[in-house]
């Protein structure tokens, strides 16, 4: 008997699991919303951005400006992990070769970031010598 009831159950759960035969659909219509224009033109992607080589600083445009990041900036940063301290914490800075945060960014002797501090890429931004204008730029005097 349970057996039967246990095969009853799986074929009206079978019955029930809403894959239907696909009877004969019309084909679906797919279009652009500019119709069937041509692309008139293409452009070649832009050149790869250059970063400056390693212990080299990019100089600051004016006082008190954040520096600049000499290398890509799509590290992590989340409200648990600064993915930035990686390499640049106190303990871990030189033996990565890189830049220590600094003393006005932190709140004890061990290096804690200040929580004003810590979204590293809020004030600090990469920058990379890019070949091409990134924007157009038509002004006349």
């Amino acid at each position: 008997m349970k057996k039967f009831i246990t095969v009853a159950a799986l074929l009206m759960l079978s019955a029930c699991s809403g894959q239907q035969n696909q009877a004969a659909t019309a084909p679906v219509n797919v279009q652009s919303l500019a119709g069937n224009q041509p692309v008139p033109v293409t452009q070649d992607a832009a050149a790869m951005a250059s970063y400056p080589k390693k212990g080299h600083a990019i100089s600051r445009n004016f006082a008190e400006q954040p520096p600049l990041i000499p290398h890509k900036a799509d590290y992590s940063i989340s409200l648990d992990r600064n993915s930035c301290m990686s390499c640049h914490a106190w303990n871990k800075a030189e033996r990565m070769k890189a830049t220590p945060v600094a003393k006005s960014h932190v709140i004890d002797a061990q290096g804690t970031l200040n929580g004003k501090n810590y979204f590293c890429t809020q004030c600090h931004v990469p920058q990379a010598d890019n070949k091409g204008a990134l924007v157009g730029n038509s002004f006349k005097m």
